[in-house]
């Protein structure tokens, strides 16, 4: 099971990650009002300003402090070392 580090140690399931949103959009802040209603919501932010919200095949919706772009070059070096 690959793991990728979404900020201050905390870490998710790579394989088990459906999508790395920005936060801004409406219907992205609607998904986390229903995650946080329906008791899904993991808020990883450490009580920062939240920059990434993974959204993973449970319908967990978690929240992050590092910017999409940064989880995802983190997800892309994972596997560029696990095929060296």
């Amino acid at each position: 099971m690959k793991l990728i580090n979404i900020g201050f140690g905390n870490m998710v399931a790579a394989g088990r990650l459906v999508a790395i949103v920005s936060p801004e959009s409406a219907p992205i802040k609607r998904i986390i009002q229903d995650a946080k209603e329906r008791g899904t919501l993991i808020d990883a932010t450490y009580g920062r300003r939240t920059k990434a919200v993974l959204v993973m095949d449970s319908e967990h919706v978690i929240l992050s402090a590092v910017q999409p772009e940064t989880v995802a070059n983190r997800m892309s070096d994972e596997e560029e070392l696990q095929d060296e």
